[in-house]
């Protein structure tokens, strides 16, 4: 288990670094450039392969202990060490990061983005995936630092370099937006451990903000808050998002939506939380209030975007829904209740799952319409994507009902623990408050619901027309990566038992200062 863990987070560095060396004799085939997008398969497959029998491997029984965990001195004179470990809070998210770069690059291999050299991009990829990896494995709060870092330069070269229109300018939009919120993170995170004695995550959650003033935990969580907040994205530091994923290329958006979201999301559960639960209470409210604005604002876009005659692009309307649906993962932490916590890390699952796909499918219209502007796909009489290619059309109306909070699919279940917890927040938080962000928030509900049907009925519907060529419906390499995301959709939908099993009983011991 400790192997696995250090492999997972090691290997695709190395995987990284091989991308970019000649491919020897025997592996090139005939295109070297096929060859190394299969290198990057491969490496991401044993990624998976062995975050799967990490899983497996997991003591479920005690989801609530750090296993699999490394601990070794690294910088003796900051008591900086290299300290890995998974909980049951960690490791959903380490399996949805390893799941989703398999599939991009399994993706990748059949559809390579337009871009330079694909040796690059694999590398690119692999970098990312470490980083990522990295941010939910380890235990020191200047790795947490230094890993969530590791991913923007790799992001940003995806934008820039793989990217659509007006690449340039999102991909600079997105670096410095991430890193001026990086660097007040930065500061946040030297406090408290210059104030407490060391950087441990462990051991500041065990002792719970004990070791730390209440005003230097209000300092921490304000700095430490506002870096992980424009990673959420939390309104209104989210303007970055809707540009950067409309240039992306699919796998990028992919990526950013699925995984490096929940990046931001799980600094505030895994540090905020347990390190400094008075300055999360101080600005819980504050929290509460800012992430019901992005849930009504979020849906409020994407009803702009879907209306007829607003040329609205179908990624960038994607894009602020992922502003609402985060909106209701911070409103769950902002809770500080086991029940709006559990419902937060559900919801962070559910909308890497579902937004994933959304992604996937997206890019798939705009490969075969050569557009994704909403007023061009519906046309007269609509896209029609139920009669000309029908599994792409049922894939995508899926996609949406499952974004929109579906009973029976993984949406419901994170977005109702959210309110739930709002309804009966943490002692001493105003209840009236966090009762009027509910009733706000379930709103919010209704028009996620609406857009998403107007955007199923404006590209699914219509007369089918007739054109000289057919339009190709889903192809096997696409229904090979798409699968695993809806047979998950359903089945976290039909057993949330499975998640909710792992991540309540470390959820219930971090919000008691380490004991379960």
């Amino acid at each position: 288990m400790q192997f696995l863990l250090a492999f997972i987070v090691v290997v695709p560095l190395i995987g990284a670094v091989a991308a970019l060396l000649p491919a020897p004799p025997g592996l090139k085939g005939k295109s070297p450039d096929q060859a190394v997008l299969r290198h990057g398969v491969t490496v991401t497959g044993a990624i998976l392969i062995a975050a799967i029998v990490l899983a497996a491997g997991f003591d479920h029984d005690h989801p609530s202990k750090m296993q699999a965990t490394t601990d070794i001195s690294w910088i003796p004179a900051l008591d900086v060490r290299i300290h890995l470990g998974i909980d049951g809070i960690s490791l959903p998210l380490l399996v949805l990061t390893a799941l989703l770069t398999f599939l991009c690059a399994l993706y990748s291999y059949f559809n390579m983005p337009e871009g330079p050299s694909p040796k690059a991009f694999v590398a690119l990829v692999l970098v990312l995936e470490s980083g990522t990896l990295a941010t939910f494995a380890v235990l020191d709060l200047l790795l947490f630092f230094l890993a969530f870092e590791m991913v923007l330069i790799p992001m940003y070269f995806l934008i820039a370099r793989w990217g659509g229109a007006q690449k340039q300018a999102a991909a600079w939009k997105f670096i410095l937006y991430t890193l001026l919120g990086s660097v007040i993170m930065l500061l946040g995170l030297l406090l408290i451990g210059l104030k407490s004695g060391t950087f441990d995550m462990v051991a500041l959650a065990t002792d719970n903000g004990r070791g730390l003033t209440s005003s230097v935990q209000v300092i921490a969580v304000l700095a430490i808050g506002i870096g992980l907040a424009v990673k959420t994205p939390m309104w209104p530091l989210h303007s970055w998002l809707p540009d950067a994923h409309t240039a992306a290329p699919t796998v990028g958006s992919v990526l950013l939506a699925g995984v490096l979201l929940k990046m931001g999301t799980y600094g505030f559960v895994r540090i905020l939380l347990p390190i400094a639960p008075d300055g999360m209470h101080t600005f819980a409210p504050y929290l509460a209030a800012f992430a019901v604005v992005g849930i009504v604002y979020g849906s409020l876009a994407c009803l702009a975007l879907a209306r007829p005659g607003s040329k609205g692009d179908l990624k960038r309307l994607i894009a602020y829904s992922s502003v609402g649906h985060m909106g209701f993962v911070l409103l769950g932490i902002a809770s500080m209740t086991p029940t709006g916590v559990n419902g937060a890390l559900f919801a962070n699952i559910a909308h890497g799952l579902i937004t994933g796909l959304l992604f996937f499918l997206v890019g798939a219209v705009k490969d075969r319409y050569g557009t994704a502007d909403l007023d061009t796909l519906s046309g007269a009489t609509g896209a029609a994507l139920y009669g000309r290619a029908p599994r792409l059309g049922g894939l995508l109306a899926f996609a949406a009902v499952a974004s929109l909070g579906l009973p029976g699919l993984a949406g419901f279940w994170g977005e109702m623990l959210a309110l739930f917890g709002s309804f009966d927040p943490a002692d001493g938080l105003s209840r009236p408050a966090f009762l009027t962000f509910m009733s706000i928030a379930a709103f919010g509900t209704l028009l996620t619901a609406a857009y998403m049907l107007i955007v199923v009925r404006r590209v699914c519907m219509g007369e089918k027309r007739e054109e000289p060529q057919q339009l190709a419906d889903v192809q096997t390499y696409e229904f090979a990566a798409w699968t695993p995301l809806v047979a998950l959709t359903v089945l976290a939908g039909l057993w949330p038992a499975v998640l909710l099993g792992l991540t309540d009983p470390a959820v219930q011991k971090l919000l008691a200062g380490g004991k379960s």
